[in-house]
C-alpha cells in the first residue's frame, strides 16, 4: 500500500465528493481520482460507490476508514512531538481569533510581543469560524465561549462580558421618547440568529424593532457609533470608543468566557510557552483596566 494515497481516501470519505476533496487538498479532481483508483487496485476492493448524495463508502471502505483515521492521528502526533523538541524561542506561531478582538483588542498586544521577541513570527488569522487545533488548522485559538469541549489545553482567563450599547446622541434623543418595553427604539440585528432573539426578548427592550441586519460585528460597532440604533457589543469596547454608552436600564451579560487554547503537544515548545504566558498576562492586565473603567 502506498501511504501517500491515504490522505486522498480520508478526504473523499469526509467530503463525499472528489471535487470537494480536491479543494481540501489543493489538488486536481483527476489527481484525487487517480489516487483512489490506485488504492482500490492495490487493495483489490472497491472503496466508494456513487449515490444521489455523492460518493459513499462501501463495506470495505467503512472497514478501512477507522484505521486510516487512527494512522492520520499518529502522524499528526508524531509531527507535534518533533516540533516539541524545538527549545529555541524562534519560529512561527499561528493564531486564530475573531476579527473584532483582533482589530481593537489584540493588535497592540501582538505588536508588543513582536518587539520583545523578534525571532518569533506570528501568522494571525481573523475568523468567526472555530478552527480545529487537533487537525492543525491553527496552533493557538483565542475564543469567546461558555465552555470548551475540544481535546486541547485551555486557559479560562475571564468572563467575556457584553452589554447593550448605543451612541450618547442616540440615547439622549430617542430613549426619552420610547414607549413601554422599548417601543419606538431600533435594534441592529445579525439576521436569523436564534441566540439574538433570546437576548432581545430577555432585554429591557423586547418591543424595539430590528430594523437593520448586518452579519459583521465590526459594522455593528460603526453603525452604533454613528447613531443608527442599539446592539450587543463586548464591554471592553468602552475603553476604545468613549462615545459608546451602555443603554440605561440594561444589564451586563456574563454568559461567556475568554479562552486561550492550544494543542497539548505544543506546551513543551519554548516559543509557545513564552507567547501563551505573555498573552495571558497582557489580557489579564487589560481586563483589570476595563473592569476599573466599568465600575466608574
Amino acid at each position: 500500500m502506498n501511504w501517500k494515497q491515504m490522505p486522498y481516501f480520508i478526504a473523499v470519505a469526509r467530503s463525499g465528493s472528489l471535487r470537494a476533496a480536491a479543494e481540501d487538498l489543493n489538488a486536481t479532481h483527476a489527481t484525487v481520482r487517480s489516487h483512489i483508483l490506485s488504492l482500490e487496485n492495490s487493495l483489490g476492493v472497491q472503496l466508494f460507490r456513487r449515490s444521489k448524495a455523492g460518493l459513499e463508502l462501501t463495506p470495505a471502505g467503512q472497514t478501512l476508514l477507522p484505521d486510516a483515521l487512527d494512522a492520520e492521528k499518529l502522524l499528526v502526533r508524531g509531527g507535534n512531538n518533533v516540533q516539541g523538541l524545538d527549545r529555541q524561542a524562534s519560529g512561527l506561531i499561528r493564531i486564530s481569533l475573531d476579527p473584532m478582538a483582533g482589530h481593537f483588542l489584540m493588535a497592540p498586544i501582538f505588536a508588543d510581543f513582536c518587539r520583545m521577541h523578534p525571532e518569533i513570527e506570528l501568522e494571525i488569522r481573523l475568523t468567526y469560524q472555530i478552527e480545529d487545533i487537533n487537525q492543525l488548522e491553527t496552533d493557538i485559538s483565542i475564543r469567546n465561549a461558555a465552555s470548551v469541549s475540544d481535546d486541547v489545553v485551555g486557559r479560562k482567563l475571564f468572563p467575556s462580558d457584553s452589554g447593550v450599547y448605543a451612541s450618547r446622541d442616540y440615547i439622549d434623543i430617542h430613549l426619552p421618547k420610547a414607549g413601554a418595553r422599548g417601543k419606538g427604539l431600533i435594534w441592529i440585528g445579525y439576521g436569523p440568529v436564534p441566540e439574538q432573539k433570546v437576548w432581545i426578548d430577555q432585554s429591557a427592550f423586547p418591543l424595539a424593532k430590528i430594523r437593520h441586519v448586518v452579519r459583521d460585528t465590526e459594522m455593528h460597532l460603526h453603525l452604533v457609533r454613528a447613531g443608527a440604533g442599539m446592539t450587543f457589543l463586548p464591554t471592553w469596547l468602552e475603553e476604545q470608543f468613549p462615545e459608546l454608552q451602555r443603554v440605561p436600564g440594561t444589564d451586563i451579560t456574563h454568559n461567556r468566557f475568554t479562552w486561550l487554547l492550544l494543542h497539548a503537544d505544543l506546551r513543551r515548545v519554548a516559543r509557545f510557552r513564552i507567547f501563551v504566558d505573555f498573552l495571558t498576562n497582557a489580557l489579564l492586565e487589560k481586563r483589570s483596566q476595563i473592569s476599573k473603567r466599568l465600575m466608574r
